[in-house]
């Protein structure tokens, strides 16, 4: 063996076996990233309309209200078969849940699944799901709130998808709740979503750029350690929360820090943060300085103000799209690339 080979040998040798196989991993992980998007909606095109989550007893109106919607802008709406159906807590057991996502994931004549509700359970459908023919022709998922499941599972599979309003987000007077349809709406065809959120004196400034993720916290919470739990590397993370008291969304927040959920993260998008319940020993701060104090150690921008979550005002976000954030006490910015 010549010298110059016998001091390649070696150089690989002194290596430590985990670098080496970190290498590998990153490549990985850099390509996981590059997100499927799939095709933007079109007149003709139809909407399933499913419920994977908790029951909609007496929604019947609302879920009628979004065909029409979607028959507005030309589209047809199909309803899962279980949508109304009842099994306690849920819209339907586990394996009818499943069977109508599966269903709306496998026909190709599909361009989008809108959740009617979210609530809870979509957890327990995520390891039944089966995404070979879904691959094939893939569609837009739509939802929020516990749907932030789906979107973790969506995301570590490849896809882009939609945080916006629900089936039964919608109100009698849709004027109400204009900007969150007229988002929507432009997120499902394909025109440019770009934000300007009102001031805060919390706000952390800067600037950084990055894949945005997230949803929301109890359920990004609720992924960790698992298979669908996101890695935020590189990635622009957005929050919201509703019905929690204060010492709840710190410790989701510790927990999700202990677990090096946000070593490498760019920055930090919160949305609302609802009807927070008051606990007997008040927490004594508000909720924002509760957010800053637990990502105090890091240095990324963190923006408040974000229309999305358990409001009227939900604006629609697409979930993997690379986003530019820009923060300051006077304002923020959120432009998502074409």
């Amino acid at each position: 063996m010549s010298k110059t080979a016998l001091l390649i040998v070696l150089f690989f040798c002194a290596l430590p076996y985990g670098n080496f196989k970190g290498f590998a991993q990153n490549d990985t992980t850099k390509k996981a990233d590059i997100l499927i998007q799939p095709e933007y909606l079109k007149a003709g095109d139809t909407v399933a309309i499913v419920a994977p989550s908790g029951i909609l007893k007496n929604r019947q109106g609302e879920v009628q209200q979004a065909v029409d919607l979607l028959k507005s802008w030309c589209l047809h709406a199909v309803i899962g078969k279980h949508v109304f159906s009842q099994d306690n807590h849920f819209a339907g057991t586990d394996d009818e849940r499943c069977e109508d996502f599966q269903n709306a994931m496998d026909d190709p004549t599909i361009s989008a699944i809108w959740c009617a509700r979210g609530g809870y359970g979509a957890v327990r459908i995520l390891d039944k799901l089966d995404f070979t023919k879904f691959k094939a022709k893939p569609k837009w998922l739509i939802g929020y709130s516990d749907i932030t499941a789906l979107h973790s599972l969506f995301h570590n599979q490849g896809f882009e998808s939609i945080h916006a309003l629900m089936c039964t987000s919608l109100t009698e007077d849709l004027n109400d709740i204009s900007e969150s349809i007229e988002t929507f709406k432009k997120a499902v065809f394909g025109e440019r979503l770009e934000y300007t959120l009102e001031g805060s004196s919390y706000n952390r400034k800067g600037e950084a750029s990055g894949p945005l993720v997230g949803g929301n916290l109890t359920m990004l919470h609720t992924m960790l350690g698992s298979k669908t739990s996101i890695d935020t590397s590189g990635k622009i993370l957005f929050i919201e929360e509703i019905g929690e008291y204060k010492y709840h969304i710190d410790r989701m927040l510790q927990s999700l820090k202990r677990a090096g959920y946000f070593d490498n993260c760019q920055g930090v998008l919160v949305g609302d943060m609802s009807k927070l319940r008051k606990n007997t020993t008040l927490w004594g701060s508000s909720v924002e300085q509760l957010i800053l104090d637990a990502l105090s150690e890091y240095d990324f921008p963190i923006a408040f103000n974000m229309p999305a979550g358990h409001e009227k005002d939900n604006r629609a976000m697409i979930l993997g799209r690379t986003v530019q954030l820009s923060v300051s006490a006077e304002q923020s910015t959120v432009v998502f690339e074409d």
